[in-house]
């Protein structure tokens, strides 16, 4: 008998001591566990708070010692933080306890980095005082060299005393690598020994998930029912779409898992997937206040939370806070105009990863759909498009931006060339592998239409730069850019969906066929949601909102034990 991977027992030695405790000695458990835990994280805290004013200290007689260009924007923390604020403060900002941002990758730079920078930023302008405490396994890099790689990927620049990084030991429980069996289950167990790892580190005074693991705030409502909880959900881990899709034709293009719930494993795959469906939205029903980044999400997560938060009486709704998005950035660098309108190329964009869920094969499927019925129709009729005329040097383009992580990546390009071959694209299509942000700039300012293709995105930043960048978005006609992002604003169409490939190159053709004046009015309705929905600023006020309601429901607790 081969012998079973440590991970294995442990992952059964949690699970057993988890469901045996949470029946028969759930009281006792809860005041042994909390308390050993508060107990041997309270010197740590105490040093913790003694660490931030000594580094706030320092960092005020620099600041007074040089000059920022940044000193208006953050001249309210310092001197909050410093205890010399105005007495005409806003209820609440005097409140100085610690918040923990449960993010074990912290440091990947995508863009769920950016919301927890951004919502961090927003916290450290509402309550100057209090700490915001990043909970992380990224060991390879300090607090400098990460708050300085946020300011450069990200342009957030924080106010560095009042944060603070806590290095977790057992991260590698919640990679998919380490279990290649149950992989949900699996993960989602993992994450309760890396909350453990965190709670035993510090116990903070509010637990804010930013990352998705549901059952880390559920081990926190457990043991530390008086530390409120948040969870900011990118997409849920598990959805009633995928549920669906397993009974689904491959050709459908719903997902990777389309059609793979036939026959006995298929099946037995069906039941495990219904059976963590339900466990998942039990413990998602201990959540003091969910927001989700986009309706989508937002509506899975009431269908698979909202059952059980109805029955804890959580009295705060799903909310939707938009995740933010470099508008203003893009804004600034690319003009839309009479002059910027002659140098748009009829070039359709796709900017995303190499994965197999971007879908880029029906990309290029529909594509030379789309140049097969323009060739017909041009020999067939007089009229032709506006832009990229047959025989004119502007000729339609297909330009397929994304970043190549590993072989894997490489050899799916490599695939979508071939395919390339087959299809007769080669002089219509360019491959372009981790371009810098120049380059894509570049291009963003140059091309006519922004391509999407991948079902269900949660949310769709790239569609969202794709419409700052006064490009026409082409997306899938499903999740967050069908629901969210390319709606009518301003009295017209913001974009064009679709969902197979003739429906997406008969949206390539309209684009390309249109008037200059109509396709620059939709670039101009394009932007302007872009800017009006999409923004830091649009964020960061939502972000508090929900916060309040946290820091609300803790002194609100602090009151009733008085």
């Amino acid at each position: 008998m081969p012998q079973l991977p440590s991970s294995f027992w442990t992952l059964v030695v949690t699970s057993l001591f988890l469901i045996v405790s949470a029946f028969l000695y759930k009281n006792l458990l809860q005041i042994i566990v909390g308390w050993t835990l508060r107990r041997r994280t309270r010197a740590r805290r105490n040093i913790l708070l003694a660490r931030v004013k000594v580094e706030q200290s320092q960092y005020q007689l620099s600041a007074q010692q040089s000059t920022r260009s940044d000193d208006g924007e953050w001249e309210k923390v310092e001197k909050h933080a410093a205890g010399s604020a105005p007495n005409a403060r806003e209820p609440g900002d005097d409140w100085e306890g610690i918040i923990g941002f449960f993010h074990p990758f912290c440091n990947a730079g995508g863009g769920g980095e950016r919301v927890l920078w951004a919502a961090i930023k927003a916290t450290q302008k509402r309550w100057p005082r209090a700490v915001c405490v990043v909970y992380t396994g990224d060991h390879d890099a300090d607090k400098d060299g990460m708050l300085e790689k946020v300011q450069n990927r990200f342009n957030i620049k924080l106010h560095p005393p009042t944060v603070v990084f806590l290095y977790l030991s057992t991260r590698h429980y919640v990679l998919s690598s380490t279990w290649p069996r149950f992989t949900l289950l699996g993960q989602s167990l993992g994450s309760i020994i890396l909350a453990y790892d965190a709670f035993s580190l510090l116990v903070p005074d509010i637990f804010i998930d930013t990352m998705g693991y549901a059952f880390a705030l559920a081990f926190s409502k457990f043991f530390f029912p008086a530390v409120p909880t948040g969870a900011y959900v990118h997409y849920p881990t598990i959805s009633t779409d995928m549920l669906g899709s397993l009974d689904s034709s491959p050709t459908l293009g719903k997902g990777l898992n389309a059609g793979t719930g036939k026959g006995l494993r298929g099946s037995l795959k069906k039941q495990y997937w219904h059976l963590f469906a339900r466990l998942y939205g039990r413990v998602g029903g201990s959540v003091d206040v969910v927001m989700t980044n986009s309706s989508w999400t937002a509506s899975h997560i009431q269908t698979l939370w909202g059952p059980a938060r109805t029955k804890r009486r959580k009295s705060h709704p799903v909310s939707v806070v938009f995740p933010p998005v470099a508008v203003d950035e893009i804004v600034r660098a690319i003009p839309l105009d009479a002059a910027s309108e002659k140098e748009r190329q009829p070039t359709i964009l796709c900017i995303a990863q190499f994965r197999p869920e971007k879908n880029h094969t029906l990309l290029l499927r529909s594509f030379a759909r789309f140049l097969r019925s323009r060739s017909s129709s041009s020999s067939s009729s007089s009229s032709t498009p506006t832009i990229g005329e047959k025989g004119d040097e502007k000729q339609p383009h297909l330009l397929l931006i994304g970043s190549v992580r590993d072989a894997h990546d490489a050899t799916r390009v490599y695939d979508l060339r071939l395919l390339a071959h087959e299809l007769h694209l080669n002089p219509h299509i360019t491959f372009l592998t981790d371009a810098s942000f120049p380059t894509i700039l570049s291009h963003l300012a140059t091309a006519s239409i922004g391509a999407n293709c991948m079902w269900n995105e949660h949310f769709g930043i790239g569609v969202v730069e794709y419409m700052a960048a006064g490009l026409i978005p082409v997306v899938n006609d499903s999740g967050g850019p069908k629901m969210d992002i390319v709606v009518e604003w301003g009295g017209g169409e913001t974009g064009l969906r679709a969902g197979t490939e003739e429906e997406y190159a008969g949206a390539f053709e309209r684009v390309l066929g249109m008037e200059g004046e109509q396709r620059a009015e939709m670039r101009m309705r394009a932007r302007g949601r872009a800017r009006g929905a999409f923004g830091e600023e649009e964020f960061g006020g939502k972000w508090v909102g929900e916060v309040e309601k946290l820091v609300e429901m803790l002194q609100g607790m602090k009151k009733n034990r008085r």
